[in-house]
């Protein structure tokens, strides 16, 4: 029961913070995941709200840059999504209340 507590409290301020991250997110009846192409995502979601190249990161072999982009999906209830790509591939899903 002891960690209980503490788990509780660290979900809590998770969300109290306004920021969620997420490993997969449901487009209509289609779910996209950490992994998939672009072309999945478009395929899926249609086209996002805004997308943005943000950054570029050096590939592992580090010949040639990739770029960061972050796509803006807004959702249902004031939820925005926000998808970030490297290198083609769906990194992660950031799910954030309003603007």
């Amino acid at each position: 029961m002891n960690m209980f507590k503490p788990v509780m409290f660290g979900l809590a301020l998770a969300l109290s913070a306004g920021q969620v991250q997420a490993d997969s997110l449901r487009c209509g009846s289609q779910l996209i995941s950490v992994g998939d192409r672009k072309s999945e995502v478009l395929d899926k979601c249609g086209a996002p709200r805004s997308q943005d190249v943000v950054g570029y990161q050096r590939s592992f072999d580090r010949r040639v840059e990739v770029p960061i982009e972050e796509w803006v999906y807004p959702q249902s209830g004031g939820m925005v999504q926000y998808l970030r790509f490297v290198g083609g591939r769906l990194e992660r899903i950031d799910s954030k209340r309003g603007h």
